[in-house]
């Protein structure tokens, strides 16, 4: 079933062109976005998510992440703001993913955006969706264009007809991945749910809530993993809460009712932000493996002044069986892996306790204190953990430590073929399988180890096609295409005078 981009149109003029480019380079727009006004939530970005040691990851369009945040919610409409080529590209990538809503759109043009017609599009566009009947919540999302030019959703009402409303600027200049901006409207959700809870009674869950102290799960993770920590928790007389970014607008007030937050993604900066102002305790890492489930059970017990004869019931319980998993499904081989998810040093984690010869981790989030047990532990077993990882580095690891397997995005996979090495994409086929507990041991192994097996097929495609589709002479060809240096040099000379040209007009 196709689900369509539905344009939200109170100015038919703006469907005609969007007007106003956005290749204009980033710190052309990200100056004039601080000159439009949009420098407080510029800088609390940058100080959520800081960036370096390069610019930033090379990554997909990080508003997608809010998209797919809100996409997922029942009873949540999700407007976008931007370039139209962004708007699709986007929508395109949800549906693929398999959102099955309809996206609201409010083009713009030059006359529009500069005239703060846009606004006034915007505004009238929640007002038409804003039904009770249908939705809790509307969330408008200013992509890279309209945040620089200062459209200011933040002067939007906060309530319509009893929907909420939340507007959010999540420019690919200021928020590093989309990982982070999954945080972005999470974190903007809990704050406006913490000033509800504040100011009186709020609903009460879809379904029924447990009579023990709950844990807040922070986290996209498996579908299973919520169930399984729920399972190590009950000998404490602790039970799992929610998971954040939430499914239901009412989940999020629970949420922010527990005992504890575990923060088994360590990089939802702003999220813990209103939990610890909500007075809310955080706990880093996640329950993998043995190591990884026996402190983090300990670490829980503790901050939930849970006796330690319950602790150790708890990990009496499920300890001996994790240990056996993962001596029944052990992992041969070397590998390096890098990600985008956020989760790359809990798998990390567990393919080590598997018993894989694990060199390299690369993940684009950033550093935070939630993920720094994790770093301490991977590298007191020789592991290169990095974060903000390039594709640079993350392609240099392969060629330095030649692993038996390559785990990681798109491109790291398409180079490690290239060198007859087996490769696996990291978000598909890794992190969409349970981590935590029991159920996470040894649910690596078959795949991996399949995949490793693989190595000889890749060797007997290489020496059947040698060298053919490799860089310019790629293609059917029907004789060998004969080099032209000369040409290339012509071609990077002119190149070099032309960008010098342009940076001298620059400096005018």
């Amino acid at each position: 079933m196709s689900h369509p981009i539905i344009p939200i149109v109170a100015n038919p003029d703006a469907l005609k062109s969007d007007g106003h480019g956005c290749h204009s380079g980033k710190d052309e727009m990200l100056a004039a976005a601080r000159a439009a006004g949009k420098s407080e939530a510029l800088d609390q970005y940058a100080k959520d998510y800081p960036k370096g040691p390069h610019d930033q990851p090379q990554s997909m369009c990080p508003a997608f992440g809010s998209l797919r945040v809100g996409l997922r919610m029942r009873r949540t409409a999700t407007i976008l703001s931007g370039s139209a080529c962004c708007v699709y590209g986007l929508t395109f990538t949800s549906h693929f993913y398999g959102a099955r809503r309809s996206v609201g759109y409010v083009p713009f043009n030059s006359e529009s955006l500069v005239t703060g017609k846009l606004f006034e599009d915007i505004r009238d566009a929640v007002h038409k969706e804003a039904n009770p009947d249908l939705y809790d919540a509307i969330v408008i999302i200013n992509l890279c264009v309209p945040t620089a030019s200062g459209v200011p959703l933040q002067i939007l009402p906060k309530e319509i007809n009893g929907v909420r409303v939340i507007g959010i600027d999540v420019p690919g200049f200021g928020v590093p991945t989309h990982a982070e901006a999954k945080d972005v409207l999470a974190g903007a959700m809990l704050k406006y749910a913490r000033t509800e809870a504040m100011a009186g009674p709020v609903a009460a869950p879809r379904e029924k809530r447990s009579d023990k102290p709950t844990i807040t799960l922070l986290g996209e993770m498996f579908p299973a993993d919520p169930v399984v920590i729920g399972m190590l928790l009950e000998p404490m007389g602790l039970a799992a809460g929610s998971v954040v970014p939430t499914r239901e607008w009412r989940e999020l007030y629970t949420a922010l009712d527990c005992a504890a937050v575990a923060a088994i993604h360590p990089f939802y900066t702003a999220s813990i932000r209103e939990f610890e102002t909500a007075g809310r305790s955080i706990i880093g890492s996640a329950p993998v493996g043995y190591d990884g489930t026996e402190n983090w059970l300990q670490a829980i017990g503790q901050q939930c002044n849970v006796g330690q004869d319950k602790i150790d019931a708890a990990k009496n319980r499920f300890l001996p069986a994790i240990k056996a998993a993962l001596a029944a499904k052990p992992i041969k081989g070397r590998i390096t892996m890098s990600g985008y998810e956020g989760s790359e040093l809990l798998v990390a984690r567990l393919m080590i306790e598997s018993g894989a010869d694990l060199r390299y981790v690369g993940t684009a989030c950033p550093h935070t204190p939630y993920s720094e047990l994790d770093r301490q532990w991977l590298e007191a077993r020789g592991v290169h953990v990095q974060y903000r990882a390039s594709l640079e580095q993350d392609l240099a690891a392969v060629h330095e430590f030649k692993p038996d397997l390559a785990i990681g995005t798109t491109p790291i996979v398409q180079a490690a073929k290239e060198l007859s090495i087996p490769g696996l994409y990291f978000t598909n086929l890794v992190s969409a399988r349970p981590l935590m507990g029991p159920a996470g041991a040894g649910s690596l192994a078959t795949v991996i180890n399949a995949a490793i097996g693989n190595k000889s097929r890749f060797d007997e495609m290489k020496a059947f096609f040698g060298n053919a589709g490799e860089g310019d002479r790629a293609g059917v060809w029907e004789g060998v295409p004969v080099g032209r240096p000369e040409f290339r040099a012509e071609t990077r000379r002119k190149m070099e005078k032309l960008a010098k040209k342009r940076k001298a007009e620059e400096m005018i």
